[in-house]
């Protein structure tokens, strides 16, 4: 399949045989589009760690580059050297590097990183260009940031570490992209910046999922989407159309590449592909 603008995809390691299985399914199908890679998630404080590496591992020996998450809150410095040099001889030449959530309950970072700049100066330091590094984006401000300006303040000082290119945690307002981006631009900052997309499959755990990570949905879309009480169908069908007018208008705007947050499943995201195609 042809995509309009490169594309990757997001997985998370499974916990489950079965669930393993879907995920290879899944990357199977999700490979016909040519993806520039595949990323896959890591828990609080490393809670899937030994799942992460070997789901990375082995979907790296497939034929599309896998990027491991690597979040650095509450981790030490050899641990995180060990565990790069374990992908570098694996043949993985890209990571996504996250500040991370500590785990439930703990209190202090109990590690050497405070901040995801300070994991990218690190690889920096210690690998060079061996690893080409993607760091998170917030159009809609990080739920944790005093404000939007000091966020895009932050990114940029982030980004001038060493990142590459960034990732966009997902939204569903266009506009907060294009700002956000216009200044980072007049921060004298140019990585790419890739938006973050969401199918909308299922409306309660949309809800959910954007609560938690401070992800907006308009209220235009909410209306919509409530309306479709517990029609699956209905609500499938409206969250497509949604998606794909917003990735066209992402594209029309300059967006150099998408990354689906697929939830490891490939249907919902194939179908927004088709359309756009």
């Amino acid at each position: 399949m042809n995509t309009p603008v490169p594309v990757s995809f997001e997985f998370f390691p499974p916990k489950t045989d079965a669930g393993y299985d879907n995920l290879l399914k899944a990357h199977d199908e999700l490979k016909t589009t040519n993806p520039e890679f595949f990323s896959v998630t890591y828990g609080a404080g490393g809670s899937t760690q030994e799942r992460t590496i070997n789901t990375v591992i082995e979907l790296n020996k497939r034929g599309v580059p896998a990027a491991p998450h690597l979040s650095c809150i509450g981790s030490k410095a050899d641990t995180i050297k060990d565990l790069l040099t374990t992908y570098k001889a694996e043949g993985i030449n890209r990571i996504v590097a996250l500040r991370g959530d500590l785990p439930s309950g703990m209190v202090g970072t109990g590690g050497d990183f405070n901040y995801a700049s300070d994991l990218v100066t690190f690889v920096k330091q210690e690998f060079g260009d061996t690893f080409h590094i993607e760091v998170a984006a917030y159009p809609e401000m990080h739920p944790q940031a005093a404000n939007l300006d000091a966020d895009i303040d932050n990114f940029v000082r982030k980004a001038k570490c060493g990142a590459d290119s960034a990732i966009t945690q997902y939204f569903y307002n266009a506009n907060a992209y294009k700002h956000f981006v216009d200044e980072v631009r007049k921060r004298d900052c140019d990585i790419d910046i890739v938006p973050g997309i969401m199918p909308i499959t299922n409306y309660s755990n949309l809800v959910r999922f954007s609560d938690a990570c401070g992800a907006d949905i308009p209220r235009w879309m909410r209306k919509a989407l409530e309306t479709c009480s517990d029609d699956v169908q209905r609500i499938q069908r409206i969250g497509l159309n949604f998606v794909v007018d917003l990735c066209q208008d992402l594209i029309q705007a300059g967006a150099p590449k998408l990354h689906f947050y697929s939830m490891n499943r490939s249907g919902p995201t194939l179908d927004i592909l088709k359309q756009l195609s």
